[in-house]
């Protein structure tokens, strides 16, 4: 298997993303798997660590499928998968149950994670938007485009694995994308770690703890 954990795979990413340590990035990790990545990377480039809350919307009989995904903030950006809606036959009413669920979830994760943690400014910075891997892409273009709407100045997706389709994919969604594995037949995110034991709540906020964001008193939150 190429990754250990999640801790030893962000050791790897941070390794190729050395380059962009010169430009003081702000690293986002997507919840809860996205975070011990991040964290290594956080550590590496001397950046802050942040976290981009987004939640897959799953179908109603088979919650790993994506019909979509939302992310926080003061509009929710929704990105939904047409063709899986429309295979698996979703109303607009189911639709919008799910969605709706799954933002009550991200309110949660918000309380819980960050409390009044100070968020990360992000407009004319470089964002590295961070995930344990990519499967379908749902969630992680539903990330890129919500981030990409606080303009900043370049935004890098770095992920440890992912599929070969799906990252040709999300091609135009970042500026540049760091995968340290893409395979054309790829199965599921945990076969490429020998521990991918889910990451629990706890975990987060200790590592969003270890590295904190600094308060810019004249800047707006951001969600």
């Amino acid at each position: 298997m190429p990754f250990s954990d999640r801790s030893e795979a962000g050791r790897q990413l941070a390794k190729a993303l050395a380059r962009y340590k010169t430009d003081k990035p702000v690293v986002l990790a997507l919840p809860r798997g996205g975070v011990p990545v991040a964290a290594e990377i956080a550590s590496a480039l001397d950046a802050p660590l942040d976290l981009v809350l987004v939640r897959k919307i799953g179908t109603p009989y088979q919650p790993e499928l994506a019909a979509g995904a939302v992310v926080d903030g003061a509009t929710p950006t929704v990105v939904r998968n047409e063709s899986i809606i429309r295979l698996a036959g979703i109303s607009e009413a189911d639709f919008a149950a799910i969605r709706d669920r799954e933002l009550a979830e991200i309110e949660r994760r918000r309380k819980l994670y960050l409390g009044d943690r100070p968020r990360s400014q992000m407009k004319d910075r470089t964002v590295i938007v961070v995930d344990d891997g990519v499967a379908t892409g749902a969630t992680t273009r539903a990330a890129l485009r919500a981030i990409r709407a606080r303009k900043p100045r370049r935004l890098i997706l770095a992920v440890p694995v992912a599929p070969t389709s799906t990252l040709a994919e999300l091609k135009g969604e970042a500026d540049d994308i760091v995968c340290l594995e893409d395979h054309e037949d790829f199965g599921a995110i945990g076969l490429f770690y020998a521990d991918f034991t889910q990451v629990a709540d706890a975990t987060v906020t200790a590592l969003l703890a270890q590295h904190p964001v600094k308060r810019d008193p004249s800047a707006t939150t951001q969600a």
